[in-house]
């Protein structure tokens, strides 16, 4: 049996984004700014993502140790991001008010129509090409009509629905455990640094003691957000599927379950955190890994290894490679410590992203951004964070304004004119003369 109905098109557009992280945010931004009409649905309540809703307390590094390498909008949500921040001591932390705030401005400032609570459901195509989105929302359901669509949804939702070609995880589907982040309040920061604790040390005995259920050794801690405030991102959810419901339901569960194992353990054994409380946890969970959408390039670990330079070059990145550890087994915690460390790029050193990794195999108007852009598992590992987002991100964004500027599919101009503007906002590409 099938059930059909009509969608009333409520929008047509030149350039339309579904997921407004921030690789949603980067990309809208820099296509209004080259003059196209943008709209942008977000199916959460918040611009931002996990950086607002996810709660992660911190951006990761912009920065290969010499060079900016995630200049352009990157570089400028950072700079506009401190400004407003007088309460983190560090430059990359993230406080989620501040930054939803500053996501929204940047946004109207740019002319960008945006929308919350409008989820994605489904795609219409024609001849390798998407014509309208679909979309539910409080008025219902409707559809928007572009000339070219960017799939900034993180897990690849967008491109999936579409029908293109996606990978997931290791060679048996696994993929990397995710994290529900929290908020803590109370923090005496000044008596937790004087007393030189690292809480990674006493995890062990923690779990001895009966705080923890399980002992899981991999620990990034809490980092300052404001004169008495922390994020959390911490704690595991092992086997979490990203991709169902009734895991991710599970997971959330079990989040929450972790959250309070760690503010008795944070109580008891961390100086500065006698009174600690836990605010709360994050509304979305941390998802690291999930779909890799197929692009005409596959980005790899060879790329990274040899730190390659590409003609179509249109940014470069070195975050290391991060694949959280499976399982709390010993073999496992071993196998994450020894691939982190033994390709961790040197000073200056980077590798190159190409144009191809975002133009989704077999499409001719679907580009896609953010962590699940066309790479191997362990390249996704390291261009997943933030600031690589905010890289792909402005570069889905000012192809497309291209494309619906010429009126001409996702490959049919030249690269050079690509780099060039990307080159004038700022990007990071030393390799472009």
């Amino acid at each position: 049996m099938l059930f059909s109905r009509e969608i009333q098109i409520k929008k047509k557009v030149q350039v339309c984004i579904v997921g407004g992280g921030p690789a949603g945010c980067a990309a809208a931004i820099a296509a209004a700014r080259h003059g196209v009409k943008v709209f942008l649905a977000e199916a959460h309540t918040c611009l931002g993502g996990l950086s607002t809703a996810g709660g992660v307390p911190i951006f990761m590094t912009f920065s290969d140790g010499e060079n900016f390498v995630a200049d352009g909008i990157g570089r400028e949500i950072l700079d506009r991001m401190n400004i407003e921040d007088t309460a983190s001591p560090m430059p990359n932390s993230i406080s989620a008010e501040i930054l939803k705030r500053l996501y929204e401005k940047m946004l109207l400032e740019a002319d960008v129509d945006f929308s919350f609570m409008t989820e994605f459901i489904g795609t219409e195509a024609s001849d390798n090409s998407i014509t309208h989105a679909i979309f539910n929302a409080k008025s219902g359901l409707f559809a928007v009509e572009a000339d070219i669509f960017i799939d900034c949804t993180g897990d690849g939702c967008f491109a999936a629905r579409a029908g293109a070609k996606v990978m997931i995880g290791d060679k048996n589907n696994k993929v990397m455990p995710a994290t529900l982040c929290s908020l803590w309040a109370g923090i005496d920061w000044a008596q937790f640094r004087k007393s030189g604790v690292n809480p990674k040390q006493i995890l062990l005995q923690a779990f001895k003691d009966g705080i923890f259920r399980n002992n899981d050794p991999h620990h990034t801690g809490i980092n300052q957000t404001g004169k008495n405030l922390g994020g959390g991102n911490m704690g595991h959810l092992f086997g979490l599927d990203p991709l169902d419901e009734i895991s991710l339901t599970k997971g959330l569960i079990e989040g929450r379950k972790q959250a309070v194992e760690f503010e008795r353990f944070y109580r008891k054994y961390m100086p500065g955190y006698e009174t600690v409380e836990l605010a709360a946890t994050a509304s979305l969970p941390g998802i690291r890994e999930s779909r890799r959408v197929v692009g005409d390039y596959i980005l790899n670990i060879d790329d990274y290894k040899t730190k390659r330079i590409f003609a179509d070059e249109i940014g470069r990145y070195s975050y290391p490679i991060d694949i959280h550890p499976a399982t709390t087994k010993r073999k496992d915690q071993a196998e994450f410590k020894r691939l982190i460390n033994s390709l961790r790029y040197k000073t200056g050193e980077s590798y190159g992203i190409p144009y191809r990794i975002l133009t989704v195999n077999g499409f001719n108007n679907l580009l896609v951004a953010g962590r699940c852009v066309s790479t191997d598992r362990p390249l996704q590992s390291s261009i997943r964070v933030m600031p690589g987002c905010f890289i792909t991100g402005q570069v889905a964004g000012v192809a497309a304004a291209i494309a619906a500027e010429h009126n001409v599919g996702i490959r049919d101009f030249d690269i050079y004119n690509l780099q060039l503007r990307l080159k004038n906002i700022g990007a990071f590409l030393p390799n472009f003369v």
